[in-house]
C-alpha cells in the first residue's frame, strides 16, 4: 500500500489511478494523517437466479386462470 499527500494526489492523479487499475491501493494523506484510501472498483456479482425457489411456499389458485369478469374489463378499456 501507497501513501501520497494531498498535493501529489492531485498533481498525480492520471498515474495514481493507473497504479489502482493495476491492483495497487493508494492512502491519500492530509500532512501524516490517512484522510482517504483510492481502490480498484469492484462491480458487485449478479445473484445466481433459482428456479422453483418458492416452490411450495406460495400458490395459485384455478381462479386465477378464469376469465375476468365484464364489470373488471371494461374498467381496464377493453
Amino acid at each position: 500500500m501507497k501513501t501520497v499527500t494531498i498535493h501529489a494526489a492531485k498533481t498525480q492523479l492520471s498515474k495514481l489511478l493507473a497504479e489502482v487499475e493495476a491492483g495497487e491501493e493508494i492512502v491519500v494523506a492530509r500532512g501524516k494523517e490517512p484522510i482517504a484510501k483510492l481502490v480498484p472498483f469492484r462491480a458487485p456479482a449478479a445473484k445466481q437466479r433459482v428456479a422453483g425457489r418458492l416452490k411450495g411456499k406460495i400458490s395459485i389458485g384455478p381462479e386465477f386462470f378464469e376469465p375476468l369478469p365484464e364489470e373488471e374489463l371494461e374498467a381496464w378499456g377493453q
